[in-house]
């Protein structure tokens, strides 16, 4: 038996984000560990996708978010479809996610708890792909969701600063650019979506002589090896990507092997690794 996958991004930019790429390389372990062969399908902004040969496969997995319907129209070809960094809304779909919005109000909860109020936040976009492989954006990414939320219930809503764009270390910086020229009031923490745009970041501050962590804390998502070479050393949520992947076949492989009676939600849990970057308000 054989495994289908498509996957979210194209091949050219697939080796630029180490979350996506982990997840696929940890498929391609755990299937030759099982001798399952895979195979890519098609990429989800591909506009011409030969849906007939997924019936072919014993199961499907998807790498990333698409709309809704496509799914649907993708399970009308074989029922046996995982989904991996996903949280689709339609019922009888399997799939896999991170726990990054609870993560969120976590290192929410560590900042205030060491004093700080006044906290912004800088991320990107969230998105999904329809089966055209047009880019829909939707309102806001979880840990976005998840910050405003947790500002709203602590009555800090004067200090909620939401800077959204794309991933990218170009727009990190652009935006806390940004956020020094708007804001009356530098504030003590901010949280970053993403370690590359924890770079740009890093930079804009350093150009503002705005010192990290004594002006401002930093905490971030990813923890990708580059952040090693950050001074101070970034903090940063870690998410084992390729453990989700693999996770995913094995789902894969009971659905192969024996239908399943309820469709299954697997979060798999992240881990906040603490370091210079941040620091108690005295």
């Amino acid at each position: 038996m054989a495994i289908g996958l498509i996957l979210r991004h194209t091949e050219g930019n697939e080796p630029s984000d180490p979350y996506f790429k982990n997840i696929h390389t940890g498929i391609l372990d755990e299937a030759a560990k099982w001798r399952l062969d895979t195979e890519v399908l098609f990429r989800m902004h591909d506009k011409n996708k030969d849906l007939d040969q997924l019936s072919k496969y014993g199961a499907i997995i998807l790498i990333g978010q698409m709309t809704d319907d496509a799914i649907k129209r993708i399970k009308a070809y074989n029922e046996n479809v995982i989904l991996v960094d996903a949280n689709p809304t339609i019922e009888n779909c399997d799939y896999i996610c991170n726990d990054f919005g609870t993560r969120t109000q976590k290192i929410l909860n560590y900042l205030y708890d060491l004093g700080h109020r006044n906290i912004a936040y800088i991320g990107g976009d969230s998105s999904v792909v329809a089966m055209n492989g047009k880019t829909i954006m939707l309102d806001r990414d979880a840990r976005a969701e998840a910050y405003s939320d947790w500002m709203r219930i602590k009555g800090l809503n004067k200090f909620e600063h939401l800077y959204i764009d794309n991933w990218s270390i170009e727009n990190g910086f652009r935006l806390c650019n940004q956020m020094i020229s708007e804001l009356d009031e530098m504030p003590t923490a901010i949280v970053v979506g993403s370690d590359p745009m924890a770079l740009g970041v890093y930079k804009s501050l350093k150009n503002h002589q705005i010192n990290i962590p004594n002006d401002v804390s930093i905490v971030s998502f990813d923890d990708v090896e580059m952040t090693n070479y950050l001074i101070p050393y970034l903090s940063s949520v870690y998410m084992d990507s390729s453990e989700m992947g693999k996770t995913a076949v094995r789902l894969a492989k009971d659905l192969m092997i024996e239908k399943a009676k309820m469709p299954l939600i697997i979060t798999c849990r992240s881990e906040l690794h603490l370091r210079d970057s941040v620091k108690k308000i005295r």
